[in-house]
C-alpha cells in the first residue's frame, strides 16, 4: 500500500471566498478510504521541516519574512491568500509531506501528498496561492542527501510550473518538463527544460498523443533515478481556471500512462495533487480519486 501525506491543517480556515477549493483536502481521504483504495494506515502526518531544506531552495530573506509575517502588501497580493501563521504552517507541513513522501517512494516505489504541487512559488517570492515550492524543496533534498543523482519533474497541471522552472534553471541535475495551456496563467511564462504549450480546448486524444510521444523519450534520454509528478486535474473541460477540454477518462489515462512508465523503468515517483477547480466538488474528488485508482491498479 502506498503512503500518503495528509495533515488536518491542510484544510485550515480561510476567508469565505477561498474555502471551496480547500474542502477537497478533507473529502479526498474519506473517499479513498470509503472505496477501499487505501486504509487509514496509509496516511502519515508530516511535522514541520528542518528549515535548512527550505533555505536550500528559497531565499532566506523571503522565508524569514513568511515566518515573521512581514511580507509587504504587494507580495501578499501576488500570493492571493491573506497571510497568517496558520497558512505558513500549512505550507511548511505540506512541504515536509513531500520530502517524506520522496523518502518513502524510494522504498515503496510511489508516494502521494494529498496537498502540494505548489509550483508557482519562486526562489524569492510566492504567487497564485503558492508560498513554498514543495516538489522543488524535496528534489533538492534528495540531491543534497545523495538519495538521487538525476531528477525529472513532470508537471501536467494546466498551468505552467513557472516557479519550478525558475528555481532549477541552472541546475543540470533536475530536468523540468511542463505541459500546460498556452493562453492560461502565468501569462509571462518561464523557460522549463521542456515546455509543451497546448491550445485552448485541447481534448484527450491530442493531450495523450503529445504525452505518449514525449515522456518515454525524456526518461530514456535523461535517465532520471527519481520522478516528481504534479497531477493537477485542472485540465478538465469543466475546470473554471483551465481552458482545456479533457475528460475524466482522459485524465485517468494520463495518470495510468505516467505510472506505468515509472513502474516499467523502476523509477520511484512522488505525486503531489496540484490544481482542480471544477464548479462541483464531486467532479474534483472523482478526478483526484481516479489518480489513486490508477496508482492502485499498477502498484497495488
Amino acid at each position: 500500500m502506498f503512503p500518503i501525506a495528509y495533515h488536518p491543517i491542510y484544510k485550515h480556515p480561510l476567508p469565505e471566498g477561498h474555502r471551496f477549493p480547500m474542502i477537497k483536502y478533507e473529502l479526498l481521504p474519506q473517499q479513498l478510504i470509503h472505496e477501499g483504495i487505501v486504509s487509514e494506515a496509509a496516511f502519515f502526518e508530516p511535522e514541520l521541516p528542518d528549515l535548512k531544506h527550505v533555505y536550500a531552495v528559497h531565499e532566506k530573506d523571503y522565508v524569514d519574512a513568511l515566518l515573521k509575517l512581514t511580507l509587504d502588501a504587494r507580495a501578499v497580493r501576488k500570493i492571493g491568500f491573506p497571510l497568517s501563521a496558520e497558512l505558513v504552517e500549512r505550507e511548511l507541513r505540506l512541504t515536509q509531506g513531500t520530502i517524506l513522501g520522496a523518502e518513502k517512494a524510494l522504498q515503496t516505489g510511489i508516494a502521494f501528498n494529498i496537498a502540494g504541487g505548489t509550483h508557482h512559488a519562486y526562489s524569492n517570492r510566492g504567487e497564485a496561492f503558492c508560498l513554498l515550492n514543495d516538489q522543488a524543496v524535496a528534489a533538492q533534498y534528495l540531491l543534497n542527501e545523495k538519495l538521487a543523482k538525476k531528477i525529472l519533474i513532470v508537471d501536467l497541471d494546466v498551468h505552467q510550473g513557472n516557479g519550478t522552472a525558475e528555481i532549477f534553471q541552472n541546475n543540470p541535475n533536475v530536468f523540468t518538463f511542463s505541459m500546460h495551456g498556452k493562453s492560461n496563467y502565468p501569462f509571462k511564462k518561464e523557460k522549463s527544460d521542456l515546455d509543451i504549450e497546448l491550445h485552448d480546448h485541447t481534448e484527450d486524444a491530442k493531450f495523450l498523443e503529445l504525452l505518449h510521444n514525449t515522456l518515454p523519450y525524456l526518461i530514456e534520454n535523461q535517465q532520471p533515478d527519481f520522478i516528481f509528478y504534479l497531477s493537477g486535474v485542472d485540465i478538465l473541460a469543466t475546470d473554471k481556471l483551465g481552458k482545456l477540454s479533457c475528460s475524466l477518462e482522459g485524465c485517468k489515462k494520463r495518470d495510468e500512462f505516467v505510472f506505468s512508465l515509472c513502474s516499467q523503468f523502476e523509477i520511484p515517483v512522488q505525486v503531489s495533487m496540484g490544481g482542480g477547480y471544477s464548479p462541483e466538488i464531486k467532479t474534483i474528488i472523482e478526478a483526484h480519486a481516479a489518480t489513486y485508482r490508477a496508482a492502485n491498479s499498477i502498484y497495488g
